[in-house]
């Protein structure tokens, strides 16, 4: 004859620690599944009162005044080195995709938005940063960016 007996369930505290680390885990996923989802769907939108770009972790609303337009420019950051980033301060940097708070090798602080190196946008602020930004048109955009209505 066989007699079983069973261990005395643990507290319901045990099972917090689990519990805590798969919310943690689904959490993360769901933050990555964002971050790879808002590299292909950025958009910068142009009017005359604001350059608001939509989508992502670092989207803003940057109030035209704020912009040194005349200072803008297409860059490649393959070859302008000055405006490569050395560091990441708060932001993603996946292979292919660059998202976030960066140091340049020039030393400025810089927000990314960078998908592709070689037609990039570099804009800077008032506000003691400049934008990188990699964009479909880039010349369309800075020829709006110069435009007078703007």
């Amino acid at each position: 004859m066989t007699e079983v007996f069973k261990i005395v369930p643990a507290p319901a505290k045990a099972l917090w620690l689990p519990g805590l680390f798969s919310l943690i885990m689904v959490a993360v996923i769901c933050l990555m599944g964002y971050v790879a989802y808002s590299s292909r769907h950025i958009q910068f939108e142009l009017s005359n009162v604001e350059l608001r770009i939509k989508g992502g972790l670092y989207g803003r609303s940057i109030p035209i005044t704020s912009l040194l337009v005349h200072r803008s420019q297409k860059i490649d950051m393959n070859t302008d080195s000055a405006y490569q980033p050395t560091r990441r301060t708060n932001g993603t940097g996946l292979p292919g995709y660059r998202s976030g708070w960066f140091k340049l090798r020039n030393g400025e602080k810089a927000l990314l938005f960078v998908t592709e190196p070689r037609d990039v946008v570099y804009l800077p602020t008032n506000d003691g940063y400049s934008l990188l930004m990699s964009m479909q048109e880039p010349d369309r955009f800075l020829r709006s960016l110069n435009s007078p209505s703007i």
